[in-house]
């Protein structure tokens, strides 16, 4: 892996080997090799660097459901779970099926294993100062949250106030020891611990952090608004969501980016035109994490259908995909290569929570504002008319649509189509033709909730995993 952060200390792929090696606190274990046990402030701020095993959102069964990426046949001929999920078959048996798509389980209870290690051992680190070492464990507090909020939307059902309580969400490990006992906690514990963990950081975060990796105020106040936004808080959300813009709230400039290459971009039979503009300096970044993979790369091709649901003259949507045909499949392929914050926090994101949650309290005219001050970046000249609503209900739809489209392949339009699934207003029945066959997913199917994968349910350590979905 060749970027920007690729020199890491030998330290960060160490909580990844130990990790799974004894049942003692791998941080008593003597490593083999050129390893060295942590006991410096840097060496734990090492730990955060590790991209691959600390900042990854392999979602890709929610990618799947929602039908926001192309599927080749062949993969889906070869793996049951992804064609369960793609083609929408209620009466699959995706537990057992889920033998193998244990990516993003494990990718986040490495990264909270990791931020447990140092909330645990910072403080008690040499050099650095007590405000450094405070800094670095709200970091990892920020960052284990983040892991948290991935997980319970993904393997858990959505927040709702009537039974959040009751309902069991995902396990909650505090201890960096791999032996450590630990309880499958209900939806609004999980919760309350992620804010929790979030107000307690915020006090020792700076406005800025030595890296994107490195959670800083920006993205605390972001994670912070993407939750409150889940739980329905709507006048505390917009608060998080108004902090944050406090410290970046700099939307880049798509249909620039189009000008600047658009005679590659609409070169005939030309698929590879652009850098990507959305890896670790892009300038609407709170906080960076890949997707599926940590590699430089292309991103994931779009189905036909998808595509359609973008606005016309959507330059962000034309910057990075193009319709392409191999063989019998049409789709449209990505265009730019390199690194994409499909995982992390970003402007627009907040922008659009602060839109919903201004649409949400009444403030329509202030929600559309908002909304236009990301169409205007997106959507071409020759294009472009501001949105207007005459009420909340249509405004939180148009908002929703360009939130759908900005934020695709990421988390956050598979946690936003749950809970929207729960309200009558705005709860959508997918629908798509697969192979000459009309195919449904309703607002209330039981696939909107992911089973754990057989390695966590079936070896659940010292602790009891219980299937949040019966298939």
């Amino acid at each position: 892996m060749k970027n920007i952060f690729s020199n890491t200390i030998k330290l960060a792929a160490l909580a990844s080997v130990l990790s799974f090696s004894s049942c003692k606190k791998f941080i008593d274990i003597l490593p083999v090799g050129n390893g060295q046990i942590p006991t410096t402030l840097s060496d734990y701020e090492a730990l955060i660097r590790d991209e691959y095993g600390n900042h990854r959102a392999d979602i890709t069964q929610a990618v799947l459901l929602l039908n926001d990426k192309f599927e080749t046949s062949s993969n889906l001929n070869y793996y049951p779970l992804y064609k369960a999920n793609y083609n929408w078959n209620e009466s699959a048996d995706r537990i057992a099926f889920n033998n193998s798509d244990e990516g993003n389980y494990y990718n986040n209870y490495k990264g909270i294993n990791t931020s447990n290690l140092i909330i645990e051992k910072a403080a008690g680190t040499t050099e650095g100062t007590e405000a450094q070492k405070a800094e670095l464990i709200g970091q990892a507090k920020v960052l284990r949250a983040m892991d948290y909020d991935i997980l319970v939307n993904y393997y858990a059902d959505t927040y709702e106030e009537a039974n959040a309580a009751t309902k069991l969400s995902v396990p909650l490990i505090l201890s960096a020891d791999i032996g450590a006992a630990y309880t499958q906690v209900s939806i609004k514990e999980l919760y309350d611990f992620m804010l929790k963990d979030i107000n307690e950081a915020i006090p020792a975060l700076g406005a800025t952090s030595a890296t994107v990796l490195h959670p800083n105020l920006g993205s605390a106040n972001a994670l912070k608004a993407r939750i409150l936004l889940q739980m329905g808080k709507y006048a505390d959300a917009l608060a998080a969501a108004n902090e944050a813009l406090k410290y970046n709230d700099k939307l880049f400039d798509w249909t620039t980016f189009y000008n600047t290459y658009k005679t590659q971009i609409e070169a005939v039979d030309i698929y590879n035109n652009a850098p990507s503009p959305m890896g670790f300096n892009y300038v609407e970044n709170y906080y960076f994490r890949h997707g599926v993979s940590s590699n430089a790369g292309r991103e994931q091709a779009i189905r036909v259908d998808r595509a359609a649901r973008f606005e016309q003259g959507d330059a962000r949507f034309a910057s990075r995909w193009k319709l392409r045909t191999v063989g019998a499949d049409t789709y449209y392929t990505s265009i730019t290569t390199g690194f994409f914050n499909v995982g992390g926090l970003t402007t627009t994101e907040v922008y659009l929570i602060k839109a919903e949650c201004q649409a949400r309290l009444n403030d329509v005219p202030g929600a559309m504002s908002t909304l236009n001050a990301v169409r205007v970046k997106r959507i071409f000249a020759a294009k472009y008319v501001p949105l207007s609503a005459a009420n909340t209900i249509e405004a939180v739809k148009l908002i929703q649509r360009t939130k759908g489209n900005e934020l695709i392949l990421g988390i956050t339009p598979f946690a936003d189509a749950r809970r929207l699934n729960k309200d009558p207003n705005y709860a959508v029945t997918l629908s798509k033709t697969e192979a000459g066959q009309a195919l449904t997913l309703a607002p209330n199917s039981h696939l909107w909730t992911m089973p754990f994968p057989q390695g966590a349910s079936k070896n659940p350590g010292n602790g009891s995993i219980k299937q949040n979905v019966d298939k």
